[in-house]
């Protein structure tokens, strides 16, 4: 990772095919913030592929991959998500499911065929995928009166923060973005601005 504050992800949906004694692995890689959104991907992909025999995936969520998971769906255990999850960990990537949809040939492919049939599917849509560096943005809402407006954005011009919304009143509000490696310099100079406070809002 380039620093603390960004991760490696893909920028868009991309997918793959790997073929293997008739048996056709369909793999697709989608970009993902939250672990509340795997289920309704997972449907989508099990309606498109209806007619495949299994849909074995995984994911891995957060700048530190903290969250994740590999699923067989059916298949002999360690032989598909394990290899999918292989492949995310050699890209060293994150925020990314791979689903591989398995279409049946007719011939087994015993353990390591599968094994190496997953892997290859998943690599396949993975190639394919445009990889980025993510910058983790933090936002936070500050509020102080109109006689510090001059300090605040004296800091919001040196630390090069980024404004969105604000109200400019008798007392002021704006919602700001900044790098979250910035997040310790940035709150100690407000905090030694008087009459005001930073409310934290969401780190994405």
């Amino acid at each position: 990772m380039a620093s603390a504050d960004t991760y490696r992800t893909i920028s868009s949906i991309s997918q793959g095919l790997y073929r293997e004694k008739g048996s056709k692995f369909i793999s697709v890689a989608i970009p993902v913030s939250k672990e509340a959104d795997i289920k309704s991907y997972l449907e989508e992909i099990r309606k498109e592929h209806h007619e495949a025999r299994h849909h074995c995936y995984a994911y891995m969520i957060g700048a530190d991959g903290a969250i994740w998971r590999a699923n067989d769906d059916g298949e002999p255990s360690g032989t598909a998500g394990r290899p999918i999850m292989s492949q995310i960990k050699s890209f060293r990537i994150t925020n990314v499911l791979i689903v591989v949809s398995r279409y049946f040939g007719g011939t087994l492919l015993g353990v390591s065929g599968l094994i190496n049939a997953y892997k290859s599917a998943a690599e396949s849509a993975l190639l394919k995928a445009e990889k980025i560096d993510h910058i983790i943005m933090q936002t936070f809402e500050i509020n102080y009166p109109w006689s510090v407006m001059n300090d605040v954005m004296k800091i919001i011009k040196d630390e090069n923060i980024i404004q969105k919304d604000h109200s400019f009143e008798m007392d002021c509000t704006i919602r700001i973005m900044f790098r979250s490696s910035s997040l310790e310099k940035i709150t100690a100079r407000f905090s030694r601005v008087e009459g005001l406070s930073m409310r934290f809002v969401s780190a994405e």
